[in-house]
């Protein structure tokens, strides 16, 4: 097993659609069985915070080794689960929140979009808004 890998990201907000397929009563128990926690019912979006947060992002996305798979239910697509814990502030110094990044394996899903999903809602518990940083390490 390798050691985690950290990048940066800058949260930004979307079309809010997340919300609508975290709400369903499927998505919710199966990320709670998968992951050990009841899902607040939205994602938080980050972007990688620079062109090597960036790389080490993509590195991620094909390293299998990262993920797995949501269980499969009728009328959805496949999408990837990468446990993370994220940590606030410029350097990731803050004590970190266990958390989990939702990869829609779709062919027009933004390859820079971060999706976390976490129990409870981030904005909130670090105290961050639009354009603020925020450092994941992507745990195997």
């Amino acid at each position: 097993m390798s050691a985690p890998r950290i990048i940066n990201g800058i949260i930004f907000s979307d079309l809010g659609q997340a919300a609508k397929f975290m709400a369903l009563d499927w998505v919710r128990q199966a990320l709670a069985e998968s992951l050990g926690f009841a899902p607040f019912p939205a994602t938080l979006n980050v972007r990688p915070a620079n062109p090597g947060d960036a790389l080490a992002w993509q590195s991620i996305q094909n390293d299998a080794s990262f993920f797995f798979h949501m269980p499969p239910h009728e009328g959805c697509c496949r999408a990837r689960i990468y446990r993370i814990e994220v940590k606030s502030g410029a350097d990731g110094s803050s004590r970190g929140t266990p958390a989990a990044v939702l990869f829609p394996e779709v062919n027009d899903y933004p390859k820079d979009k971060i999706e976390i999903v976490a129990p409870m809602r981030l904005k909130d518990a670090f105290d961050v808004k639009d354009g603020d940083r925020l450092t994941l390490e992507f745990i195997h």
